[in-house]
């Protein structure tokens, strides 16, 4: 007989009811944006009666969780970056300079004085005085060659040295170059990723393409040249000994040294050493602040190995000017007054509150590792992102109103308590995506679209299934029972067939393809429940309440 345990009937309307709450806020959902703004900026500490007005707009005991529009929706801005991977070449052969000078130096005896000479920037040259010392100069570098660290380059080791008559010429190996790239664009797609957090934007598309390109959409910005802004500056910050002052950017200098500008006013120039003492990798946290004298500044703070470093040297250098440099040009260049243990600082300069807070969240971070080349950008304004709303929502109500109209005229009252089941299932889904904080892009209005046509199929098969059973004389109660144990497997043969193939184009898909796949894999899962369960439950409790004899389906 047709029963449904108590607690089965409260655990599905219970369902139901946190469906369409959690759906809700999608209603009202500029409001609920203000709303959602305002508080975060409140926690801020941006605490002003305009801003609690807009808090207040929305009640903090309904959820408030909505479902994101994506770029094609919204509006925003669309980049294609290249990253420059050879950038990095230069920056490690710097880093290795310093290693392999110590190495010779202590084989002086052997290989004589050593000169550092003018080379391309993915090497290093090295001229030693005792050319018959050689073989030995190369048994050192050589030495301290590590193994790289990666599947395809397993034996290799990161760097290759051979001489030239009395020159060593140090590379990278082509098998540390092919890890570094990777290394490289995986850094680089992990900062863009912090850096368009930092500023709050809503569920950003950053995602990799090929071998050094990246793809960012970021919806509900001004413009692509904002999001260049904001991800373009390399941020780069390094502490680096000053040689002195220099005439122009034109000066010779030893080398390993170069002139840099200054921000400051009158556009000094100094002469620094090339390799840093402290980088902007070694930083673990930088806020804005201001100076003793009340101007706005950045304090930061560096990790273990880098306070020691920047301790050790504050030490040794008192009374020595020291420049901090930001993306090559000196930023604040103090006399080091006293030692600095625990790798806590300062950075002064003519600074805005505005350009002090930023420079505090490009610092936090991150340094890009290497440059970006912009191949393509575009900004989608928000009138286009209407046109696709209204496009959307013409599509999807005449596909819900088409298929209102024929399970009404097909089934009668089994088919109204299937388009029931059918708007609660629209609804439930919405409160699913806003659930799971997901994004909805034009593919995904698509897939909730075909949801709906897909949504009916489950009890299609089980009124036709009753039908077929009332042909054999079978009575109402039995009908409608059979009905539904024995349309069970065709429907979750369907079902699940589809819900694999969801799975697959999530897996396997990017982008807009993802979009596609949620909604309709979500949709999926609701569709099952409301024509198992829901259609069910309104099935069972009209006929405990009526008792037909006989029914038309």
């Amino acid at each position: 007989m047709l029963q449904i345990d108590s607690w089965k009937r409260v655990l599905i309307w219970s369902v139901c009811v946190i469906g369409l709450l959690m759906a809700l806020p999608n209603a009202f959902y500029t409001r609920v944006e203000q709303s959602n703004d305002a508080k975060a900026a409140i926690e801020l500490g941006i605490d002003t009666p305009e801003m609690q007005a807009e808090a207040a707009q929305w009640p903090n005991w309904l959820p408030s969780s909505l479902v994101n529009l994506g770029l094609d929706l919204r509006g925003g801005a669309h980049l294609l970056a290249e990253v420059q991977v050879g950038d990095v070449y230069e920056s490690r052969m710097e880093a290795m300079w310093p290693e392999i000078r110590d190495a010779l130096r202590d084989e002086r005896t052997t290989v004589g004085t050593i000169r550092r000479q003018e080379s391309a920037p993915d090497e290093i040259r090295v001229r030693v005085s005792q050319p018959e010392g050689m073989t030995r100069a190369l048994e050192v570098v050589r030495g301290l060659a590590r193994q790289v660290q990666t599947l395809t380059g397993v034996g290799a080791t990161d760097i290759e040295a051979r001489a030239e008559g009395d020159t060593i010429v140090v590379q990278l190996s082509d098998a540390e170059k092919l890890a570094s790239d990777d290394r490289t664009v995986r850094q680089s797609l992990e900062i863009i990723r912090r850096r368009i957090d930092e500023v709050g934007t809503r569920e950003p598309t950053i995602q990799r393409q090929g071998a050094d390109r990246i793809l960012i959409q970021v919806p509900g910005i001004g413009s692509a040249g904002e999001l260049k802004k904001i991800i373009g500056t390399t941020a780069q910050l390094t502490f680096n000994p000053v040689v002195g002052p220099a005439n122009s950017l034109d000066d010779t200098v030893g080398v390993g040294e170069k002139v840099v500008p200054s921000i400051e006013e009158g556009g000094r120039l100094y002469v620094i050493e090339s390799n840093p003492v402290v980088t902007g990798e070694e930083l673990v946290d930088a806020q804005p602040s201001f100076d003793q004298n009340g101007r706005p500044a950045v304090s930061f703070r560096f990790n273990t190995s880098g306070a020691r470093k920047f301790g050790d040297y504050t030490l040794e250098n008192i009374g020595a000017p020291f420049a901090i440099v930001l993306d090559d040009e000196v930023i604040s260049a103090p006399v080091i007054q006293s030692h600095i243990p625990g790798g806590s600082g300062i950075i002064t300069g003519n600074f805005t509150v505005e350009e002090s807070t930023n420079l505090a969240v490009l610092l936090r971070a991150g340094a890009l590792p290497a440059g970006l080349e912009f191949l393509e950008e575009r900004t989608i304004g928000p009138e286009l992102g209407q046109d696709s709303i209204d496009a959307g929502k013409v599509a999807t109500i005449v596909a819900f109103v088409a298929v209102l109209v024929f399970m009404a005229l097909s089934y009668g009252l089994f088919g109204i308590f299937a388009n029931i089941a059918l708007i609660l299932n629209v609804g439930i889904l919405f409160g699913l995506l806003s659930l799971i904080g997901a994004t909805l892009t034009l593919p995904g209005i698509a897939g909730i679209v075909l949801t709906v046509g897909m949504a009916v199929d489950a009890n299609v098969l089980i009124f036709e299934r009753i039908r077929e059973e009332l042909k054999s004389a079978k009575g109402p109660a039995r009908a409608i029972e059979l009905g539904y144990e024995k349309a069970l497997s065709a429907i979750l043969d369907a079902n699940v067939t589809t819900f694999i193939t969801a799975v697959i184009l999530f897996a396997m898909g990017s982008g807009p393809v993802r979009g596609f796949s949620i909604t309709l894999g979500l949709g999926i899962l609701t569709s099952v429940f409301t024509a198992i369960f829901v259609t069910r439950l309104m099935i069972v409790t009209w006929f405990e309440r009526r008792r037909p004899k006989t029914i038309e389906v």
